[in-house]
């Protein structure tokens, strides 16, 4: 595969970030804190989210199984979803016999590596690792923490990435894409001269970023790449891993709108999340065809496309007020139906669980 093939060609112009791109979240978000205490009291209710999805563990807002989710998806719409299966890492097994019980479970569903691992728990592409090998899985396992559930997916082998974010009221005929990420994975480019460490440093985006990449490739950094040989400084389509993001919102179509529209409403009672899709050719995509889901995330989604660099801050702030105002009215709609949201106690052991394990994760690719 070629960098970025498939892919609407990357925009490299204007500056590498926004000035705000990689603040602290207690810097950016506190006007979008302020703006949902506001939603709680004008829609009457505090954790309305967590029924904004209700066919979804807690309506996928936080701490949700990734599992059941898309098991879900696959009763529903198998043909659109990377299959996968769940393994539960166990004190009283040694990591290299559950790695081969883990290839005996792939076998048998007819899957076989490379596979994507991933926690069933997490956010923002904590310890998503590419597995290609049988001592890759060992070594997955031996970093991942006791009694807890992982999940191992077919791999899409292709470089087209993108995040979907559909939204449907309930009284609302048909849904909306608010919302079109386009991911770009890093590279930079060998000369012949100069080492993957020093690649890194002097790229105008990669240099900003050398505290995601340097630790990541540190046994490879004194390596010289030959030129012209690319080389890919994430795995993972997460932001916050040091993926590209840019706002596709201008490429969204009809026909597009159309098959979402069709996927969530196949998935019984959802109404407001986004679709992490992969694909070979991204105007196959525009047709409404030729692309794979491999996760699917409900009210705690985020509507992606405001880590674009040439976002500006109020955009972004007003993107995700717009965003939030539809999550809160989706979410008393749905009570309003006789749905229940979580309580704050179940909410609460919810996201202390997550908060616990997303530290202990592998390291992410």
């Amino acid at each position: 595969m070629k960098p970025h093939e498939g892919m609407p060609e990357l925009d490299t112009t204007g500056p590498a970030l926004s000035f705000f791109e990689f603040w602290p979240m207690w810097a950016f978000y506190p006007p979008i804190a302020l703006y949902a205490l506001w939603l709680m009291a004008r829609y009457r209710g505090v954790l309305l989210p967590t029924a904004a999805n209700p066919s979804f563990p807690g309506g996928g807002f936080f701490g949700e199984s990734k599992a059941e989710i898309l098991h879900l998806a696959m009763q529903h719409i198998p043909q659109w979803v990377a299959p996968f299966i769940t393994r539960d890492r166990v004190t009283d097994s040694a990591p290299q016999a559950q790695a081969d019980a883990a290839l005996t479970a792939l076998a048998a569903a007819g899957l076989s590596l490379p596979v994507v691992a991933k926690p069933d728990l997490g956010c923002r592409g904590a310890g998503v690792k590419l597995i290609r090998t049988r001592q890759n899985l060992v070594d997955y396992l031996e970093a991942f923490p006791t009694d807890a559930r992982l999940l191992l997916q077919r791999l899409v082998p292709f470089e087209g990435e993108a995040g979907v974010f559909y939204c449907r009221h309930p009284s609302w005929p048909q849904g909306q894409i608010i919302s079109l990420t386009l991911k770009y994975f890093p590279y930079v480019y060998g000369d012949g001269q100069r080492s993957l460490r020093d690649l890194i440093l002097q790229d105008p985006r990669a240099g900003q970023l050398s505290h995601l990449y340097l630790k990541r490739h540190a046994a490879r950094l004194d390596e010289v790449p030959a030129a012209g040989q690319a080389i890919r400084l994430a795995f993972a389509g997460s932001h916050s891993r040091g993926a590209i993001f840019r706002n596709g919102g201008a490429l969204v179509t009809p026909q597009m709108t159309q098959r979402f529209d069709e996927i969530a409403k196949a998935l019984p009672e959802f109404y407001f999340g986004r679709f992490d899709i992969r694909f070979a050719d991204f105007k196959v995509v525009q047709a409404g065809e030729g692309f794979t889901i491999v996760e699917a995330n409900g009210a705690g989604a985020e509507s992606t496309h405001i880590w674009d660099r040439s976002t500006s801050l109020l955009a972004a702030w007003r993107d995700l007020m717009t965003q939030y105002r539809l999550l809160f009215q989706i979410g008393r709609a749905n009570v309003d139906r006789g749905f229940k949201a979580l309580s704050i106690r179940e909410f609460l052991q919810w996201r202390a669980r997550e908060k616990r394990l997303t530290p202990l994760y592998p390291p992410t690719d």
